[in-house]
């Protein structure tokens, strides 16, 4: 190739390598391009983001500031109203005082701005302490003057906004011709109940005054300026998970209501006291003698509350049941001493019920009642039930013998089923795991501040240097029951009363190992205890073999000390009855005697006994 050809070639390449140059620039300028792209594009979404939070943050303050201009009007017009009214008038259409203005049930409505808003007042009478108070009767004319609470709904968001203003009278206080409605509120044991619901309609048939109110941190309303009436105001007192409690009218069937609708008087103040508590749940089971459910046995079950004394009394709980696979669940029911009892005309006698015959049923509990049942051969038995003459708790082991005399002598034997632990003596000391018939005088452990050993026999609080220590606990061995088809029954101690000042209380435990001991009371949890002698001990520790006890001693007053003498627990295995035994197929006649022997007390007889058809007898043993 010549020198010519040579150049041609070199120049090509030349030519080819700036056209592959040129390209390639051009690609890298076009890639530059999209990322360029890509990167503003970001950048323009995260601007536009922050515009729209921005612009949703002002929309929603626009629209809080308008909702709150909106409020403002509206509480100035509405307000305004009541400033405007005569004294005498302000008072809603249902309430007391009773007036013009609109309560919740007669609202105003206005729509503003697409938005649509209820109305409404709540007018009470407020008792100002500078000139005396209803509670310490030194008030005569406690309506001294009126507080309006408005209130303004916005129905398309359900919130409610509240305003409160004050009206007062010119002059003397607000009315004369009134009285005044003191309502207490208590549980069970007397404590106040803060924030139970009051319900006070008057008058009873056609209410015109309907009023909703709750009761402060001492339990109490008082709601005064009322009209003077007769057993026509109806109260009801309510809160949630609580029993209620109400006032009764007179009606024929109940003439004479223990708590009557109330009566107001002009000039005085009218005191009505409710008690409400935690609800319970009562299980009745219905068994025969081998603990196998019976279905369909017919049972009343009565409380003791009453609501009327008659003729004839009524009471607040009475109602029958039919049992369903051997049980009756009654579930949210008011604390109360339940009796359950069969229906007539069933084919079923009552052989033992524990616990005996009637059950007291704890607020906030669980408890068991448990009917043992057979068959009505003929209409004549007898139930003998044999208890302590001091505490009433049953008594287990008792020798029952029943002796029908005339021409053809016959003897009756029975003993009373069921089983008790008895601990009377604690001088042995502690260190006993198990408790044992050999050393009855021993238990497991204290927390050193105990006495076992003064005299007289029984526990108490150490005495320092002549002072008794503020509190103190003991813990009892281990009672085997023999088997865990138990169920604890009665918890019973003595002395059944304590000195002022001082307390004396228990748990219980029980489990299957002999290990795990949870304390427990009455409820069923370990934040209660047992403080009264001789109440149901709850079905929570049933299904356990082996059992114990702690007792827990305590004093405010270090020159006095609460006194242990002897604990009871009673329990049953299987479906025995604790202190009962049944005598059934018998024959009428008065030539019967029952006499009956039990250790440690003094023998019993009762002679003649007249059998007149299926009943009980209930024999109190002296020691």
């Amino acid at each position: 190739m010549g020198k010519n050809g040579i150049i041609k070639l070199n120049f090509f390449a030349l030519k080819l390598k700036m056209s592959i140059n040129k390209k390639e620039k051009l690609f890298r300028q076009k890639a530059f391009t999209i990322i360029e792209f890509m990167v503003s594009l970001a950048v323009f979404t995260i601007l536009v983001s922050a515009m729209l939070g921005t612009f949703a943050l002002i929309t929603r303050t626009t629209k809080t500031a308008r909702e709150k201009t909106i409020l403002s009007s509206l509480a100035i017009n509405y307000l305004e109203i009541v400033r405007n009214m005569p004294y005498a008038q302000v008072g809603t259409i249902s309430g007391n005082p009773v007036g013009t203005l609109p309560d919740a049930a007669n609202a105003y409505v206005q729509t503003l701005n697409g938005s649509t808003y209820k109305i409404y007042y709540e007018v009470t009478y407020i008792d100002d302490p500078a000139d005396g108070t209803v509670l310490a009767g030194t008030d005569p004319a406690p309506a001294d003057y009126k507080q309006v609470k408005m209130g303004i709904l916005n129905t398309g968001t359900g919130q409610v906004t509240n305003f409160l203003t004050t009206v007062v009278p010119k002059g003397l206080e607000g009315t004369n011709n009134a009285g005044a409605l003191l309502i207490n509120v208590i549980d069970s044991q007397g404590n106040p109940v803060s924030g139970a619901n009051i319900h006070i309609t008057y008058p009873t048939t056609t209410p015109t005054l309907i009023l909703d109110r709750q009761s402060d941190g001492t339990g109490q309303w008082i709601e005064v300026g009322l009209p003077a009436a007769v057993n026509n105001y109806h109260i009801v007192v309510t809160k949630t998970g609580y029993s209620t409690d109400q006032t009764y009218p007179l009606t024929g069937s109940n003439p004479n209501p223990t708590k009557p609708d109330a009566t107001i008087v002009n000039g005085q103040v009218t005191k009505i006291t409710f008690a409400i508590d935690l609800l319970a749940n009562l299980n009745i089971k219905t068994l025969n003698s081998l603990c196998q459910p019976i279905s369909g046995v017919n049972v009343n079950v009565r409380g003791a509350k009453i609501i009327g004394t008659g003729p004839p009394v009524v009471y607040k709980f009475n109602n029958s049941y039919s049992s369903v696979a051997g049980l009756i669940a009654l579930n949210n029911i008011e604390w109360d001493t339940y009796t359950p009892t069969l229906l007539t005309g069933q084919s079923y006698i009552i052989y033992g019920t524990s616990p005996i015959q009637k059950i007291d049923v704890l607020p906030g509990t669980t408890q068991t009642y448990t009917m043992i049942l057979g068959t009505n051969t003929t209409a004549y038995s007898l139930l003998v039930i044999v208890k302590d003459a001091s505490t009433g708790t049953a008594l287990e082991g008792a020798t029952v013998h029943l002796h029908k005399g005339g021409s053809v002598p016959q003897d009756y034997y029975g003993t009373t089923g069921g089983s008790v632990w008895v601990q009377q003596d604690y001088s042995g000391g502690s260190g006993a795991v198990n408790w044992s018939t050999t050393t009855p005088d021993r238990y497991f452990q204290d927390d050193g501040n105990i006495d076992a050993n003064s005299a007289p026999t029984g526990l108490r609080l150490l005495k320092i240097s002549g002072r008794y220590v503020a509190s103190g606990w003991l813990e009892s061995s281990t009672f085997d029951t023999g088997t865990n088809a138990t169920n604890y029954t009665i918890l019973s101690w003595q002395p059944t009363s304590q000195s002022a000042s001082t307390t004396l209380s228990f748990q219980v435990a029980a489990n299957n190992d002999n290990a795990t001991w949870n304390y427990i009371g009455p409820d069923g949890t370990s934040a209660t205890y047992f403080t009264t002698p001789g109440v149901d001990i709850g079905s929570a520790l049933d299904g356990n073999r082996y059992v114990r006890y702690k007792a827990y001693l305590s004093s405010t007053d270090d020159k006095k000390t609460p006194v242990l003498t002897s604990v009871n627990l009673n329990f049953v295995t299987g479906c025995f009855t604790p202190g009962q035994v049944m005598f059934p197929d018998l024959t009428a006649g008065n030539n019967y005697s029952l006499t009956i022997d039990l250790p440690g007390y003094q023998s019993q007889t009762i002679d003649p006994l007249t059998i007149t058809g299926n009943q009980s007898l209930e024999v109190l043993m002296s020691p």
